[in-house]
């Protein structure tokens, strides 16, 4: 048997908090109420939901299962595990997947979360008090961010946001160099509590905030949480709302970035853990902690207060619509706006610094144990490829074309292709039976065979495979179109082929070393 990881976690409590803090991002408090304000509110909790019992849950226990099998053996990395699951040599080069999600989301993930800083601040400055009026809070999204055009961001005007991207890398990698103990479980340890105090703040204010106009009974926080939860099929036709695929689609998707599922992520997080560790209560607490940020949290917050101050019209649109034009509007009407506006995006910049530190040890992993560098190394090398991926994201930032594009194929499709390949391989290569073993060894709970067998072996890859056909189907000439229709695109998937290109290379030089290393035939099973 190889010898254990080097790291490993100092508590139980650190990796619940660290995995639950991959989790927790800008997602929860932005992207999710927003797919429920736009499929109908309540109708969307149900393929939601039916999501998280039929992939969410079981592949979040199937991933921590694989994690600790592969760490125990000697490896850290997606590539890695595949290889101790799978003995073909296409395992390793389909693990590649599991370190380019990661990495290509973080790429534009960070300039996000510097976003989010840059809030922060000018609302604790005063720089966000721009009155009333909804064009003034719309353009200052566009030429804070760049999306009024490529480059604009270079011109001068709110070149600041570089400022803060420039904190927001050197915070992302001086805690992954700390290492996983000390940079990011101990970070976590402090931000994800932070976090929920910070976040139920901001929710007693919301739910307090009863009926601001009296000229306006119906604009109450009573109306807006129903608006948010209440089923509101459009045309009133129930069923017809209910059967809307595209809807389907955006909440198995919501499930996979929610959880952290198809990332490469939790993989890592869990092949630092020891054999006798427990992973079935600490993954079950994983996905409650994340759901109640997403459910009781950011359901409760974002749709409700828009609902009160601008009504049904106001609660709805896109995710940066939403969260960077009409929260702000928002929070100038609130009492005390000033500061809870801060305190909101000082909240999405916790929730997105948690995920992104997370983003960049899947890669490390693999550097560290496929070329045999040290943590320094792997690092410096992963600054010099993030930081071409940064600057494409914002440069071409008009109309957030390479952004988006970005999202498209390793936030969307990769992660849906990474977790069909993981349901497969968990169900029908490692054989649920041994997966069981793995699951229940040190386990503090008892997860049921009778339950969770047939679900991980049929109805998890079945419900993945129908959901991927039919998104397949319906959306992706029309994104794949997308993704070569201005330069911001082409950019964008030069960037994609590239890395992708560079990792396959590495994973390549990293297998010939594991065969001299770590060889197959002396791997205990």
């Amino acid at each position: 048997m190889s010898a254990p990881a080097k790291e490993q976690w100092s508590s139980r409590i650190g990796v619940i908090l660290a995995v639950t803090g991959s989790a927790v991002g800008l997602g929860n408090f932005l992207r999710f109420p927003g797919l429920a304000a736009q499929y109908d509110g309540g109708i969307f909790m149900i393929p939601y939901f039916i999501s998280l019992l039929l992939i969410g849950l079981p592949l979040a226990w199937a991933e921590w299962a694989m994690g600790r099998h592969g760490g125990n053996r000697g490896f850290n990395s997606t590539p890695g595990v595949f290889r101790v699951i799978w003995r073909s040599p296409l395992a390793p080069y389909l693990g590649v997947i599991g370190v380019i999600v990661p990495v290509g989301i973080y790429m534009y993930y960070v300039f996000i979360e510097a976003w989010c800083l840059g809030y922060a601040w000018h609302y604790l400055t005063g720089g966000l008090a721009l009155g009333k009026d909804a064009a003034a809070y719309g353009k200052f999204f566009a030429t804070y961010t760049g999306m009024a055009g490529d480059g604009t961001l270079f011109q001068g005007g709110h070149s600041s946001v570089f400022i803060f991207l420039l904190i927001c890398i050197l915070a992302n990698f001086l805690l992954i160099y700390r290492g996983l103990s000390k940079g990011i479980e101990l970070f976590c340890l402090w931000a994800m509590p932070l976090l929920v105090v910070i976040a139920l703040i901001i929710l007693v204010r919301v739910l307090t905030l009863g009926t601001p106009d009296p000229a306006h009974p119906e604009l109450s926080v009573f109306n807006g949480l129903g608006f948010m939860w209440n089923p509101q099929p459009k045309g009133g036709d129930f069923w017809a709302s209910l059967f809307n695929a595209e809807m389907w689609l955006k909440a198995a998707g919501q499930i996979f970035f929610t959880l952290s599922i198809g990332f490469g992520v939790i993989i890592t997080y869990a092949s630092y853990l020891k054999k006798t560790d427990d992973i079935a209560l600490s993954s079950t607490t994983a996905v409650a902690g994340n759901e109640f940020c997403e459910v009781s949290l950011g359901g409760m917050i974002t749709i409700p207060a828009a609902f009160v101050f601008l009504g049904a019209a106001g609660a709805a649109g896109s995710t940066f619509g939403l969260g960077f034009k009409t929260l702000p509007m928002v929070f100038e009407h609130m009492p005390a706006g000033q500061l809870f506006g801060f305190l909101f995006f000082f909240l999405l910049f916790l929730a997105a610094i948690t995920s992104s530190i997370s983003m960049l040890q899947p890669a490390i992993a693999f550097l560290e144990e496929g070329l045999g560098i040290r943590r320094n190394a792997s690092v410096l090398m992963l600054i010099g490829i993030t930081l071409v991926g940064n600057g494409i994201v914002v440069y071409f930032s008009g109309d957030a074309a390479a952004l988006g594009t970005l999202d498209f194929w390793v936030g969307t499709f990769f992660i849906f292709l990474l977790a069909t390949i993981q349901t497969l391989l968990f169900g029908w290569v490692l054989g649920v039976e041994r997966g069981m073993q793995e699951l229940q060894s040190g386990a503090e709970i008892r997860i049921p065979p009778w339950l969770f067998i047939p679900v991980i072996k049929y109805l998890a890859p079945v419900y993945l495979i129908v959901i991927l056909a039919g998104w397949l189907a319906t959306d992706f000439r029309k994104e794949f179109a997308n993704s070569f229709s201005s330069p911001g695109s082409i950019a964008a998937m030069i960037l994609l082929g590239l890395t992708l290109a560079l990792f396959l290379a590495l994973i390549h030089r990293a297998v010939q070393r594991w065969k001299v290393s770590h060889p197959l035939e002396k791997i205990e099973s």
